[in-house]
């Protein structure tokens, strides 16, 4: 879309002189370019204030002013912090250079001499309208340019959050699991992470990227994984391996998720006293959000129904979890889990499993 260049009954300028004769004489030699906005303040105290209440396009600026000079009054405006300060002409009859100086430094843009050439005045005008339009039309287009990426950044993100939250259903459907599952174990890992004082930006990590803690499984034989009973120790040695696949499978992507995701894959079987798997870490060695997982996974396995067996009572499931505490689990997060358990057994009401009839 073009541009409409700014046109001088939409221009608003700002003309701050303490005289009233010069008030008056620039307010008619500016009505007479067709200049319709045209605020003039007697008072500089006014200044700020007015400034405030209606954004102009330029300043004309007297120096020599009662309870505050130019310099002051620019220099409250700098303090606003504006990315788009008007440009100020300065209205002076002092023509010595350090003056000149002086207000340029202060903010000043450019500077007219009293008594006013009127030429000079209304061409100095008019070229600092066009510089200050060009300026706001880069900042708009900067600012929708912004936007524009921003909501594109956001796509990218909920198309790639998609994508990880199906890789994790994938898995568990191929282990007769329901993707509801996932969507209760993440929650729950959301759940501990603000326990733990996680920042907001963390814990939307975990929760996006705890959905493929057994994408390894995608790796394990049929025979396996999908085997109603108890499974010989040769065959629990190859279960055991889908930590690892799963790990590989998410490595080679350095982004905050996957990293995420690859730490919770090779370690939510890991233990606090270093009996897990696969690599026997015990306390601390194991990534926080590789135990967030564990608790959280392990407490919604106990309480769902299975192939293999019924769902456990919520009371039963945590008992085990106090009685593994420092053991299968980090203590301290035990602890927050108890005090969380109101909002744990909440997320499992939100995403049971739907009625089969």
């Amino acid at each position: 879309m073009t541009e409409q260049p700014m046109s001088r009954e939409s221009v608003c300028i700002f003309i701050v002189d303490d005289e009233p004769a010069n008030l008056k004489l620039l307010d008619k030699m500016l009505a007479s370019q067709g200049y319709q906005q045209r605020v003039l303040i007697q008072d500089p105290r006014d200044v700020l204030h007015q400034y405030q209440q209606q954004r102009p396009h330029l300043i004309l600026l007297d120096i020599n002013m009662p309870h505050l000079d130019g310099y002051q009054v620019m220099a409250q405006l700098i303090a606003l912090n504006d990315p788009l300060l008007p440009p100020i002409v300065i209205l002076t009859a002092q023509h010595t250079k350090d003056y000149l100086l002086k207000a340029l430094a202060g903010g000043a843009r450019d500077f007219v001499s009293k008594p006013f050439d009127r030429s000079e005045l209304l061409m100095r005008v008019r070229n600092l309208l066009d510089v200050q339009l060009a300026h706001e039309m880069l900042h708009n287009k900067k600012d929708l340019l912004e936007q524009l990426v921003k909501e594109r950044t956001d796509e990218l993100h909920h198309t790639r959050l998609q994508v990880v939250q199906r890789l994790g259903m994938a898995a568990e459907y191929r282990d007769e699991e329901t993707g509801n599952h996932i969507l209760r174990m993440s929650h729950i890992c959301a759940l501990l992470a603000t326990a733990v004082g996680w920042s907001d930006a963390k814990v939307d990590l975990i929760l996006n990227a705890s959905p493929m803690h057994d994408i390894g499984k995608i790796g394990i034989p049929d025979h396996i994984l999908l085997k109603p009973g108890k499974l010989e120790p040769s065959e629990w040695a190859i279960m055991k391996t889908h930590a690892a696949i799963g790990a590989k499978l998410l490595e080679g992507d350095d982004s905050e998720l996957m990293l995420m995701a690859r730490d919770i894959a090779l370690t939510h079987h890991e233990k606090w006293d270093g009996s897990g798997y696969p690599n026997g870490l015990s306390g601390e060695d194991i990534p926080m959000a590789g135990r967030i997982a564990a608790l959280a996974d392990v407490f919604d396995a106990l309480t769902s129904v299975r192939p293999y067996k019924k769902a456990w009572s919520v009371e039963a499931a945590v008992e085990l979890i106090k009685e593994n505490s420092g053991k299968h689990f980090d203590p301290v997060l035990v602890e927050l889990f108890l005090l969380e358990l109101p909002s744990v057994v909440a997320v499992r009401e939100i995403y049971a499993e739907p009625d089969i009839t």
